[in-house]
């Protein structure tokens, strides 16, 4: 017998069903596929008008719940896209239930089974590629954060180091400020971070908790 898999289809629109897409265009390919890798398949799971654009959708949920419960060992799809469009979300799918010989990942058009060696190197670069998305999106949520704070808006959470909050906007905070202008200044001479931060301590600058600044600290001051 061979591997238990559910096949998942999916369409969001007409457009898409003119275009070859339809359920029923999948469905053929699906079977077919089925057929020539040896693969039972248990169901076919249809998600009709529903976008990629979120995963929580009734019949990815149903394919999901199918692979933690056992029932089905692989997910047969005729494009990845058609589980998710976005690469930060066939990350997390990826390393949630298809990576380290969990269930397998099987896509007809793009000739992925992650069965094989080959199949899993490309899992592995999809979840590389959303690892770094993940972290190019947290530097630069970070960099808008630390800019708004400079133009004297208030972001949310905590007021960062040279400013307080009055009335619901940044205020800046002179002493603050001067601790931060100390730092970018010995940055631009050069120095190291725990070189800056020993100069910090010399010219008496403390945190708000009253220790010495330490470099991760210092990295934040100069950023």
């Amino acid at each position: 017998m061979g591997t238990k898999a559910v096949a998942y289809i999916r369409v969001s629109t007409d457009k898409q069903a003119d275009a070859g897409q339809s359920l029923e265009a999948q469905k053929a390919k699906v079977e077919a596929y089925a057929g020539l890798y040896d693969l039972e398949l248990v169901e076919v799971v249809i998600d009709a008008g529903q976008s990629a654009k979120s995963l929580s959708r009734p019949g990815l949920m149903r394919v999901l719940a199918m692979l933690k419960s056992g029932q089905a060992e692989a997910v047969v799809v005729v494009k990845l896209d058609r589980l998710t469009r976005s690469v930060r979300d066939l990350g997390e799918l990826v390393e949630t239930y298809f990576a380290n010989g969990k269930a397998a990942l099987l896509s007809v058009s793009e000739q992925i089974d992650t069965r094989s060696a080959g199949g899993r190197l490309v899992l592995n670069v999809l979840a590389s590629v959303s690892q770094w998305e993940r972290e190019a999106i947290g530097e630069r949520t970070s960099a808008v954060m630390q800019f708004k704070a400079s133009q004297g808006e208030y972001t949310g959470g905590k007021a960062p180091y040279g400013f307080k909050v009055e009335c619901g906007e940044l205020v800046a905070v002179a002493g603050e400020q001067a601790v931060v202008a100390a730092a970018r200044e010995a940055k631009a001479a050069g120095l190291s971070l725990r070189a800056i931060a020993r100069t910090l301590e010399a010219r008496g600058f403390v945190t708000r908790t009253g220790k010495a600044f330490a470099p991760v600290q210092v990295a934040r001051l100069v950023a």
